[in-house]
């Protein structure tokens, strides 16, 4: 189910979307809903990699060399 969500934003920045979405060929909407949508994934990236690291330097994970990797998969033949 879609929500409604409305926005007050400056008039230079409503044209500036405007004139990218005519300019993408989408309307404002969709070109809004993409710009969410990649900031969105931009944020849950950046906190997973955050994790990871976390993870890293409390010892939970490791890294692996080239070498060791070719030789966990088989590849070092």
């Amino acid at each position: 189910m879609n929500k409604r969500v409305t926005l007050e934003m400056p008039e230079e920045m409503h044209r500036l979307v405007l004139q990218y979405a005519e300019e993408s060929g989408t309307d404002p909407n969709a070109y809004m809903l993409d710009i969410i949508e990649e900031r969105l994934e931009d944020a849950y990236f950046l906190r997973r990699a955050q994790e990871v690291l976390e993870a890293r330097a409390r010892g939970e994970s490791r890294t692996y060399t080239w070498e060791e990797m070719e030789r966990e998969l088989g590849l070092d033949d």
